[in-house]
């Protein structure tokens, strides 16, 4: 495979690389740890009940510069792994591909086994005999739906006490004979004095950054 990639012409060689490039915006929100980032803001969002507040926009921002404070160490190793054999052979693709296995190392380390051993039985006859033969194609669909199942169970878990205020609030207003008042209404003053007295963005911050292995 590796003289494969090293007798490409430098033509053929930048097509993919463009190819590649093109795909980076899929990488970045697909296959580091935004995924969990995002999903679990936008459902921390919603639990709050303030659609419009704060703006989407800032939550990617946060989003994204988490993604670079937890992904930090894997892009600078994944430099320091690629240009190497830039700098001996001349060959971007080789450089990508051996540039792009510390990306699957951390993908790995998050991803559940069942969901890899389904990804992996999709694509050969035979088990792997290591873990070196798994491609970073095989690791991505399985680490997405990993990731996927981990930001719902924490997004649940964050739910259930806004949830549960919201039931409170509703049962005293039925109890006052407030039929017509939402309940939303009450109850999102409270959810924010509750939010702000535990201090909601760090825990749910530095919980989400510590839930990287």
């Amino acid at each position: 495979m590796d003289t494969i990639l090293k007798d490409l012409s430098p033509i053929i060689q930048l097509l993919m690389v463009m190819a590649i490039f093109s795909c980076l915006p899929f990488m970045f929100v697909c296959m580091t740890s935004f995924l969990r980032y995002a999903i679990v803001f936008g459902f921390l969002k919603q639990a709050l009940g303030a659609q419009q507040i704060p703006p989407a926009i800032v939550l990617v921002g946060l989003s994204i510069i988490l993604t670079f404070y937890t992904m930090g160490p894997t892009f600078q190793q994944m430099y320091e792994v690629g240009s190497k054999p830039y700098q001996e052979s001349g060959s971007i693709v080789m450089a990508i591909t051996e540039g792009s296995k510390p990306l699957k190392e951390f993908m790995m380390k998050q991803t559940r086994e069942q969901d890899l051993a389904f990804f992996v039985q999709l694509t050969r006859k035979e088990a792997p005999k290591s873990v070196e033969e798994i491609t970073i194609w095989e690791v991505a669909p399985a680490y997405i739906l990993s990731e996927l199942k981990t930001s719902f169970e924490i997004s649940f878990i964050i739910f259930v006490p806004f949830i549960v205020l919201d039931l409170v609030i509703a049962n005293v207003l039925l109890a006052l004979g407030m039929f017509m008042l939402s309940p939303t209404i009450i109850s999102l003053p409270f959810k924010l004095l509750i939010f702000i007295a535990v201090d909601g963005w760090g825990l749910i911050v530095n919980g989400l950054v510590g839930s990287f292995n």
